[in-house]
């Protein structure tokens, strides 16, 4: 972002591995540090931070930025409990301090695109399928990428969940890497998810129906589908041809732009004008709450199915 002329430095990358915070510093032309003591005592120019370390330690971090009056951009999930979440949220307000989650795909600009046309939605499948890598193993799969769907859904339909189903498999590691999950809402609204982190490909879709229209979002893709029954019978920007005329297709506009530099720009946004951040720590929470519910939803099939004993005999 420094070198498209933004403005915003990089002042420097902290590690508890010393020898890797270097690494990175060398890389990248800052300093670096073994500490987050050491960075706010010996840079008080810095002003905002991006908290990338496990889960678990995203509340201490978190808190200690705060805490030194930085803000911060805290990646998903917000925390490893409620509890953290809402020890986040206190430090936050009574800092004053700008805290945001990465909820990385409400940046992207698929998903940007399709806020216009959500209505009343009433039924969603999502599929999130990734490859294995040794990466985020500390929490299963729920957690590491459906939280990302979790999250896009829960800000769609805007309704309490009413009731949740879910079961859920390790197959690579020790915790879930592959799990499915079918949601009700107070609305009526049903939503089918399926995300999988031992695929054999990359899949990142979301499909939704809601009264005379269905939506098709790829989030790899950055592309949006639209199709509308019925309609005033003009052509429409974006049309794309159908072999039904009782059915409209348009594709609408797509600002192409790297979710994680539309994510990054909106953070220091909020920093610099001390705003609301379009993901706020209560955003996180939400999906956080609803994420943990599905792995407790995971948890009880399996002792119901006696998942534990069918993984020893097999």
């Amino acid at each position: 972002m420094a070198q498209q002329g933004e403005a915003v430095r990089l002042v420097g990358v902290v590690d508890a591995d010393v020898a890797r915070a270097d690494a990175v510093a060398r890389e990248f032309g800052c300093r670096a540090f073994g500490s987050i003591e050491q960075l706010t005592t010996t840079h008080s120019e810095v002003q905002a931070a991006s908290v990338a370390v496990p889960t678990g330690r995203h509340l201490a971090v978190a808190r200690a930025l705060m805490e030194a009056g930085l803000d911060v951009l805290v990646e998903k999930p917000v925390a490893a409990s409620l509890a953290e979440a809402d020890e986040m949220a206190e430090v936050a307000q009574r800092r004053g301090r700008i805290a945001q989650v990465g909820h990385l795909e409400r940046f992207n600009p698929a998903v940007r695109a399709t806020l216009p046309f959500v209505t009343h939605p009433m039924f969603f499948e999502v599929h999130r399928l990734s490859v294995f890598t040794p990466r985020s193993l500390d929490v299963d799969v729920v957690l590491d990428l459906m939280i990302h769907d979790l999250d896009i859904v829960l800000s769609f339909v805007n309704s309490p969940v009413k009731e949740i189903r879910a079961v859920g498999l390790p197959v690579l590691s020790p915790k879930v890497d592959i799990a499915n999950v079918r949601m009700e809402f107070d609305s009526g609204c049903v939503a089918n998810f399926t995300a999988s982190r031992v695929s054999t490909e990359q899949v990142r879709k979301l499909r939704f129906f809601q009264p005379k229209q269905y939506i098709s979002l790829d989030y790899s893709r950055q592309d949006v589908l639209v199709f509308t029954v019925g309609g005033n019978g003009e052509a429409e920007a974006g049309a794309v041809p159908s072999a039904n005329p009782q059915i409209k297709i348009s594709k609408p506009p797509i600002v192409a732009e790297e979710p994680l530099h539309a994510e990054l720009k909106s953070f220091l946004d909020a920093v610099r004008t001390r705003s609301r951040p379009l993901v706020a720590l209560a955003d996180g929470r939400r999906a956080l709450a609803v994420a943990l519910d599905v792995v407790a939803a995971i948890g009880e099939h399996g002792a119901k199915v006696h998942l534990d004993h069918l993984n020893e005999t097999v």
